[in-house]
Order: C-alpha cells, then structure tokens, then sequence
C-alpha cells in the first residue's frame, strides 16, 4: 500500500497546485464545451474516494452528505464555489488521505460491497478502492489540465 499511498500524495499535491496558482473566479469557471470547472473536479475526486473506499466498505465517511450531493457522479456545478469552500476542500485533500492511511495501517476495513465501476473494472476490497482511485485521480487531473487551457 506504500507505494498507492506515494501516489495519492503526488496526485493531491498536483491538485493542491491548481488551488493555489488559480484565482477563485478561475477555478469556478467552466469553459466552453466543457460541463465543469476545476473546483469541481477536486472536489468530485475527494467525494470519490471517501464513497470507494469508506462508504463502500460500510464505514463513515469525512465528508457531508451536502458535499456528496454536490459533487457526485453525474453533478455538475451549479454555482460559484465560495472562497471558504475552496479552503474546506484544500484541507480534505490531505485529512482524507491521511486518515485512509492511518485506517489501512489498523486494518478497519473488514468488509466491503463489491461496485464494478463505470470503465468496468470491479472493485473488490478497500485495497482495490484505493488503487483504482489512483486512476480515477489521474483521470480527472487530465481533465482538469485541459479546462487549465481555456481558462
């Protein structure tokens, strides 16, 4: 798992960059052809990762069920985020790896509810979970790296 976790960490620090050199109005902005923003994509992989991990594996999650109604699969923004949001989810970034961490090295996850996600690949274990967000991280990384362009 130390290796998943190094790249989770590299993956956050990325998206950390993008909140730190982007303007509030910059990462609320949603460029034409595009149905999202840079905000929404970090704060969609952060509502992803608690939902593959914890939620499927029948534990609490860290974050509001406000934010995962905001930012789930199939949303979109809705209105500008907040200056104060934005800091929430800078600081989730990090408290939710961590934590994952931390939970793994105690072994809390016991259980977990088979999901086969939207590419196909079935996610059997919270070990799984956390590897297959590594991809769903660089997905939407990509993503996001294409919005940067347009804005």
């Amino acid at each position: 798992m130390q290796t998943t976790f190094e790249i989770n960490k590299t993956s956050r620090n990325l998206l950390l960059q993008f909140l730190e050199n982007h303007s509030l109005e910059n990462l609320n902005k949603i460029p034409e052809g595009f149905s999202n923003n840079l905000i929404w994509n970090i704060g969609h992989i952060v509502v992803v990762q608690q939902m593959l991990v914890y939620k499927l594996s029948g534990l609490p999650m860290m974050i509001s069920d406000e934010m995962v109604e905001k930012y789930k699969k199939g949303t979109k923004p809705e209105h500008n985020i907040s200056q104060e949001e934005v800091n929430e989810i800078k600081k989730l970034l990090f408290s939710t790896l961590e934590q994952a961490k931390e939970d793994f090295a105690n072994d809390v996850f016991d259980n977990y509810m088979e999901f086969t996600t939207g590419v196909g690949f079935t996610v059997k274990s919270a070990k799984s979970a956390m590897e297959f967000n590594n991809y769903h991280e660089a997905l939407h990384t990509g993503i996001m790296m294409q919005i940067k362009k347009f804005i």
